[in-house]
């Protein structure tokens, strides 16, 4: 297997409301996390990048998606009032720490900007 295709087989990783804390501070990297809706178009128009882009940066940066219908408590946490939202956490101890955040769909290249920024950290 090549490198490309071995980036390309990994994907964000959907989390819940059960299980977000443990699966973010298990990854032991920092996490991009997408707060989206299915009914959302914006959302729907970067759900394919932060796919791609979660292989890209596999084992640098944990890549994730929360559905906010489905957990409505995380949005309520992490104050996510407009979709897409997408933010950047670090574990910090037992908390969880957020070093930049996005609000709207900026393209893909905002998304690249804040995964380096993450990664490189």
């Amino acid at each position: 297997m090549t490198d490309s295709t071995t980036a390309t087989a990994t994907k964000a990783v959907h989390l819940t409301t059960a299980d977000f804390d443990e699966k973010i501070k298990a990854a032991g990297t920092p996490a991009f996390v997408d707060f989206y809706a299915v009914w959302c178009g914006p959302c729907q128009q970067a759900a394919p990048i932060v796919e791609e882009l979660a292989g890209e940066y596999a084992g640098k940066v944990f890549v994730a998606k929360v559905d906010v219908d489905e957990s409505r408590e995380l949005a309520e946490r992490f104050g996510v009032r407009s979709i897409p939202t997408t933010i950047v956490l670090k574990p910090a101890g037992e908390k969880l720490e957020e070093s930049d955040r996005t609000i709207g769909f900026g393209g893909r290249e905002k998304f690249v900007q804040m995964l380096k920024k993450a990664s490189a950290a």
